[in-house]
C-alpha cells in the first residue's frame, strides 16, 4: 500500500489506516476474539498504521491494539495514540455512559497540562505494553466536546505547558510527531496558527458532504506543512448507505436537507457507474495535505468492504461535481 509523509518529519503512514474506536466498544459490544480478527484483516491489507486512544474503551482499545502489534516487528507499522484525558478506577455502577458498551471500569478526567500529558503517555506505554508510540495527538479539544467555557481553560492549559511536553517528547525522540485529534476546524486554527503541529487528525470535516476545512484550514496546512489524517468520511454512516430511512449524519438523524443532498450525490454516482460510498473514501486522498484516511470497525467483513472501495475506478473529474452546497439546485 502507498505511503505518504507526516509533515516535515521522516515518518510515513499506509494511506489507509485503522481506527481503533469499534474495536474498544463504541455504540455496540466487541469481543475479544472480533477485535483481533479485525486487525488481522487490516494487517493483511497492507494497512501499517493503527490510530487508538484511550478513551476508546476506556483503555480497552489500547490494550487490544498493543496485545495485536506486540509480535510484529517496530519498524513495520505506525501507531498513534491520544492524550487529554486521565483515567481513574471507579465502581462498575460509576463507570460514565460515553456510548461505549462493556468498557473497563474507570472515569475520566480532562487534563491538558505538561503533568496531565505526562502522565498520560506513561499510562498508556502500561495499557499498550509497547515501549514506543509514533505520534500523538491532543484529544477533543475544543468546543464540540467541552463548550466554550471549558474551552478556554483547556486551551490555556495546553498553551501554557501541553505544548511544551509534547514538543520535549519529540525532541528527546520519544514521539516522532505530534497534533490534534478534533471533529471540529475552529480550534485547529486557534492552535495551528501558535504551535508548529506535525498532523491533524480531523473526523468528518473533510468529506463529499462536509467541507468545512476547505476555506481556511486547508491552505494553513499547506503553508505550515502540517499533514492531514482524515476520519469519518461516510459522516456517521449517510454516505455509505444513502439517504435512507434512518440515516445519520454527524452523529444525529439526517435533517431533510442532509437527505437530499446525499440524493443529489446518489444520482451523480449512479451516472458515472460507481457507488457512492466509492466517491467518499477516495475524496480525501486526492488533496495533497492529506497523508492517511481513517476506516474504523470491528468486523473483518465490514473492513474488507471499505477497502474493496478503493478498487473501484472513480475519475478525478467527478469529485467537482460533488458540491455539497449547491448541489441540490444544480440538479434541481
Amino acid at each position: 500500500m502507498n505511503k505518504r509523509r507526516i509533515g516535515k518529519t521522516a515518518l510515513e503512514v499506509t494511506e489507509i489506516s485503522f481506527g481503533g474506536a469499534a474495536i474498544g466498544g463504541l455504540y455496540r459490544a466487541c469481543p475479544r476474539e472480533a477485535a483481533m480478527a479485525t486487525l488481522e484483516t487490516a494487517w493483511n491489507a497492507g494497512l501499517r498504521y493503527f490510530d487508538t486512544a484511550p478513551f476508546y474503551g476506556f483503555g480497552l482499545s489500547e490494550r487490544r491494539t498493543g496485545d495485536f502489534l506486540r509480535d510484529k516487528p517496530r519498524s513495520s507499522y505506525v501507531l498513534s495514540t491520544k492524550v487529554g484525558r486521565l483515567f481513574r478506577p471507579v465502581p462498575e455502577d460509576q463507570v460514565p455512559d460515553h456510548s461505549y458498551v462493556d468498557p473497563l471500569a474507570f472515569a475520566l478526567d480532562y487534563d491538558y497540562s505538561y503533568d496531565g500529558i505526562m502522565r498520560s503517555v506513561d499510562f498508556s506505554y502500561a495499557r499498550l505494553g509497547l515501549n514506543k508510540i509514533d505520534i500523538l495527538f491532543v484529544h477533543d479539544i475544543g468546543t464540540y466536546t467541552h463548550g466554550e467555557e471549558a474551552t478556554k481553560i483547556h486551551f490555556r492549559q495546553l498553551m501554557d505547558g501541553g505544548l511544551k511536553a509534547l514538543e520535549e517528547l519529540k525532541s528527546s525522540g520519544t514521539i516522532s510527531a505530534y497534533g490534534l485529534g478534533v471533529n471540529e476546524v475552529r480550534i485547529c486554527l486557534d492552535v495551528l496558527r501558535r504551535a508548529p503541529l506535525d498532523c491533524i487528525l480531523l473526523a468528518s470535516r473533510y468529506s463529499l458532504l462536509d467541507r468545512s476545512a476547505e476555506a481556511e484550514l486547508l491552505p494553513l496546512c499547506r503553508e505550515r506543512k502540517t499533514s492531514l489524517i482524515i476520519g469519518g468520511v461516510f459522516n456517521s454512516g449517510i454516505l455509505a448507505t444513502g439517504p435512507v430511512e434512518g440515516a445519520h449524519f454527524d452523529y444525529l438523524p439526517a435533517t431533510e436537507d442532509i437527505l437530499d443532498r446525499v440524493g443529489a450525490m446518489q444520482k451523480i454516482a449512479a451516472k458515472g457507474g460507481y457507488p457512492l460510498a466509492a466517491a467518499a473514501f477516495q475524496f480525501p486522498l486526492h488533496e495533497p495535505v492529506v497523508a492517511s484516511v481513517l476506516t474504523g470497525t470491528a468486523k473483518p467483513a465490514n473492513l474488507t468492504r471499505n477497502l474493496e472501495l478503493l478498487d473501484i475506478k472513480v475519475p478525478p473529474t467527478e469529485f467537482a461535481k460533488y458540491d455539497p452546497y449547491t448541489i441540490v439546485q444544480r440538479l434541481g
